[in-house]
């Protein structure tokens, strides 16, 4: 392969990361590539959308600034980042990174143990099919669960068959449409 070659290709060539595609990044086995991948693009999500909730939080919580806060909005804030006061200080933004973070790395960990176990599923049954992803959505709901502030033995429970029910209903649907 020349140098031409080499310069010629876009950055979206070089992160493509598909079922033969090149990565970024190559940690010498196709599962860990995958796995890293998953979790790389999920947390990339997931701050997206923990960033969008606080700055809605924001902008709501000041357009009724002089009543305060609605009472759902009060009540989903103190969930979600308990140090996060509405205001511009120090405080509050090291609360919006702190809670940027961690649902960034909560993401990625649901994505790549996902990512993961159907790929070794796959390996090992020689199937792709819904069990394989039943078992993995399972397993990662289990996780996920786990690791909430909530870790109940009826959540864990719940998570897990909403898990199964969920992906396998995903790789059912996806082979109809």
């Amino acid at each position: 392969m020349g140098s031409r070659s080499l310069e010629n290709r876009s950055m979206v060539d070089e992160i493509k990361c598909s079922q033969g595609g090149t990565f970024l990044y190559d940690f010498g086995h196709p599962l860990l590539n995958r796995v890293a991948d998953s979790f790389i693009k999920a947390a990339g999500i997931g701050a997206l959308q923990s960033v969008s909730r606080e700055a809605y939080f924001t902008v709501a919580g000041s357009l009724d600034s002089s009543n305060g806060p609605p009472l759902e909005l009060s009540s989903a804030r103190k969930r979600h980042v308990p140090g996060l006061k509405g205001e511009t200080n120090k405080e509050s933004l090291e609360a919006m990174v702190k809670s940027v973070g961690q649902e960034s790395i909560q993401w990625g960990l649901a994505a790549g143990v996902y990512s993961g176990l159907t790929y070794g599923l796959k390996e090992a049954r020689g199937a792709h099919d819904w069990k394989n992803s039943a078992i993995a959505g399972a397993v990662t709901g289990v996780a996920v669960a786990l690791a909430s502030d909530d870790s109940s033995h009826e959540r864990i429970v719940q998570s897990a068959i909403t898990g199964a029910a969920v992906s396998a209903a995903a790789n059912i649907f996806a082979g109809i449409f």
